[in-house]
């Protein structure tokens, strides 16, 4: 437990037996539980979280979203965490960004990377695809933030049934925080956070997601 506070991490995963490894092993101690969402992973990422002792959630639909629709509401925890399972988002800044959110009496707090403390750590492609999409959700949604597309969140558990969400896919991540943000019950903040370079294969595809994630961003805020 953080503060008395019992805290859940949910690790979404598609192939990521050597990441999942790693950012289990570095976890805090005050972490209660780890739920990984093994999305039809072909490796032994399954066995390897379970082996470390997480509670692993299988999801047969393929995607980020539909991965996370499942360990989201699996948690048990008062606080709920999220990190992706290749050992990019820092597990050593949790505790940090809690008490932030405690502190600050806030509710949903995600993780902005930039400016990148490690500049090799994203592709300038990437870099840019970033830039456009939190870009377009100021201009279609009024509210600046600096990182739409991260994948770090640390957020009261009760908070998550007040959002609507609807992705099944990449977008997923611009969503809740849209719904972090648009919801009067939910005070929303950014923290500071450090982005390492990921472990095993990158799996993004990087136009083909940036588009989707584009269409989205539309599609939502005209509905």
């Amino acid at each position: 437990m953080y503060r008395g506070m019992k805290v859940s991490v949910v690790i979404p995963c598609y192939n990521e037996e050597e990441g999942v490894r790693h950012v289990i092993r570095s976890l805090p101690k005050s972490v209660d539980e780890i739920v990984v969402v093994n999305n039809n992973s072909t490796d032994r990422t399954a066995e390897v979280a379970a082996a470390l002792g997480a509670r692993v959630v299988p999801e047969k639909r393929k995607g980020y979203g539909a991965a996370y629709k499942t360990g989201l509401p699996a948690v048990t925890g008062d606080i709920t965490v999220t990190l992706d399972g290749d050992g990019s988002y820092p597990t050593e800044q949790i505790e940090e960004v809690i008490a932030y959110l405690l502190d600050n009496g806030i509710d949903f707090v995600s993780g902005s990377r930039f400016p990148l403390q490690n500049p090799e750590a994203m592709t300038f492609s990437n870099k840019l695809g970033n830039m456009v999409l939190t870009v377009s959700m100021l201009l279609l949604y009024g509210r600046g933030i600096k990182d739409s597309q991260s994948g770090m969140w640390v957020y009261r558990t009760r908070v998550y049934p007040l959002m609507k969400l609807t992705s099944d896919g990449m977008p997923f991540s611009e969503e809740i925080k849209i719904e972090a943000i648009r919801h009067k019950q939910i005070r929303f903040g950014e923290y500071h956070v450090k982005y390492h370079q990921r472990i095993g294969e990158v799996k993004l595809e990087k136009w083909r997601d940036g588009f989707r994630n584009l269409f989205f961003l539309l599609k939502k805020r005209f509905q």
